[in-house]
């Protein structure tokens, strides 16, 4: 089998007869209906192989890299000097440096193709417009990586942020109407207004939402099938033990329909059509089919790509609105997700979807709101995570011995005695609970972000369950109630039995397993803030 491909460069890429999912006819059709474009996509989604291919096209043409694909006999550009920049390599801490190192990146490109005139600003806008001089008719390709990274390091910096932002501002000023430049592309993760690249009258397209580039970035289900078939039939036969030979269609499509489960439908569709894979968590995936010999659905996307700094440094300075997150689907003004104008007032779900914890679920209508909400599982347990890091301020082991879950094998007073010792972790200076919806919503934080099977407020025909979590042989659900009054925790108490009894909680498609079932009463009162009564419901 050909190697899953761990590399942002194209040549590493085929020099390894590493697999390639063959995305040219995107970069055709790009590069030949546009000069200047922008694209925001999350972190470990693809962006810099995306640009390291466009580079490779016009520095040195198909051969012998696009031998194979799309584009090999179609590509017929003229080759270009290629300026790649990528501001994560440069300082964040120190508009002076930044500067100072941006500069001298321009001056060693100009040096590479030995220009007469030198490269002596220390200012890039400045420096840029000198490059553009000395080329004279001469062209170039111009790509950028990440360039918000100095702006979203500085999030809670307002001065230092503002410096960068000006500083970025005029190095776009400089390239706009550049004749000397034959294509331009600009990635990073945020798409923001203050930056003059998205300004009224600025000559670059963002084509972050835009229909036909929608699968530009990311792996459809399609593309997995038929670049990936060895590995998936590899999964197939390690998970049932049969040879590759034998491997049915419908195994692979259920195969496919579990993953998508994880790691599919991240939209940047304006339409809402279009749906993609992290590449990232794919790749990992399979990879870990092939060195494990065992199909194991793991959570990858988080440890590298889903825990950027930008979210960090947010939540240092705000508190995010847990009770929105929880939802399946988050309303925001059209204009708050179009034009984000700055990072230091960006709407928490705008940055939430720019970083890839929430996405697209509704068309892009600008007389409507839009809809946004997690991708999929392993995005759901990333925010969750993610969250759990602000909540609490200790981490709690969902595991009893052996590493089992204590909700999956404990019993119902090992699980209040686990949930007692969560919300005893709590910041609660910083998320006080004071009613039953707070309470609820915070233990599922926990559960969702230890990875547990979490349905929140699962509905039956008579009504909907505080907490249900889902295991192969057992469910656990609870009813809880909150009061700060020890004269009321009995009655409460009983109120949660009668509901559960009453609403027969749990017992939808329930199917061979053990259901059990816990009513549980929380105070709040400052001298006590845990589980204080509890009961297992019997039918």
């Amino acid at each position: 089998m050909k190697l899953i491909a761990q590399s942002e460069n194209i040549e590493n890429i085929i020099d390894k007869d590493s697999i390639y999912v063959d995305k040219t006819e995107y970069i055709f059709n790009l590069t030949t209906q546009y000069e200047r474009v922008f694209f925001s996509r999350p972190r470990r989604f693809g962006k810099s192989l995306t640009l390291n291919t466009i580079g490779t096209l016009f520095e040195k043409g198909v051969d012998p890299y696009f031998k194979g694909t799309w584009i090999y006999d179609k590509w017929d550009q003229d080759k270009y000097p290629v300026l790649h920049l990528n501001f994560l390599k440069y300082r964040t801490n120190s508009v002076e440096d930044f500067k100072e190192i941006f500069s001298s990146k321009i001056a060693e490109f100009a040096d590479s193709l030995k220009l007469t005139r030198k490269i002596k600003s220390k200012e890039p806008d400045l420096a840029i417009s000198e490059l553009f001089s000395a080329l004279d008719e001469r062209r170039i390709v111009i790509l950028i990586d990440e360039y918000d990274c100095q702006l979203t390091a500085n999030i809670n910096n307002p001065e230092l942020y503002e410096k960068f932002r000006t500083s970025i501002r005029e190095f776009y000023a400089a390239l706009k109407g550049a004749k000397q430049i034959k294509f331009l592309a600009v990635t990073g993760v945020t798409r923001l207004k203050d930056v003059s690249i998205f300004s009224v009258g600025s000559d670059i397209n963002d084509l972050s939402y835009e229909y036909v580039y929608s699968n530009m970035i990311g792996f459809t289900r399609e593309e997995i099938k038929k670049f990936y078939m060895d590995y998936l039939k590899l999964g197939v036969s390690y998970e049932n033990n049969k040879s590759l030979d034998s491997v049915t269609d419908s195994e692979i499509e259920n195969m496919l329909d579990r993953m998508a489960e994880h790691y599919d439908s991240y939209c940047f569709d304006k339409k809402n059509r279009n749906k993609v894979f992290s590449t990232y968590s794919v790749n990992n995936f399979l990879l870990n089919i092939s060195s494990d010999k065992e199909v194991y659905f793991g959570d990858y996307w988080y440890d590298v790509g889903g825990l950027p700094s930008i979210l960090m440094n947010y939540m240092e300075s705000h508190n995010l609105n847990i009770e929105n997150l929880l939802k399946s689907e988050i309303e925001i003004p059209y204009n708050d997700f179009k034009n984000p104008t700055s990072l230091i007032d960006i709407n928490e779900n705008v940055l939430m979807c720019q970083t890839g914890y929430l996405t697209l679920k509704s068309e892009l209508d600008p007389y409507d709101n839009v809809i946004l909400g997690p991708a999929n599982r392993e995005v759901r347990t990333a925010l969750f995570s993610l969250l759990s890091l602000r909540v609490y301020e200790r981490n709690v082991s969902p595991y009893a011995s052996g590493k089992n879950y204590v909700l999956e094998q404990g019993t119902a007073e090992d699980i209040i005695n686990l949930f007692n010792s969560v919300l005893a972790a709590l910041a609660y200076d910083k998320y006080p609970v004071g009613d039953e919806f707070v309470l609820r919503a915070l233990l599922q934080v926990y559960l969702i972000g230890k990875n547990h099977d979490v349905r929140v407020e699962q509905h039956n025909y008579k009504g909907r369950s505080d907490i249900l979590v889902n295991f192969a042989k057992r469910r656990v659900v609870l009813e809880l109630k909150y009061t700060d009054k020890e004269t009321e925790e009995k009655a409460k108490l009983a109120e949660a039995e009668n509901q559960v009894k009453e609403k027969s909680y749990g017992l939808e498609a329930l199917g061979d397993r053990e259901l059990l079932q816990i009513a549980c009463v929380f105070n709040g009162d400052k001298s006590k803030r845990q589980i204080t009564l509890f009961k297992t419901v019997d039918l």
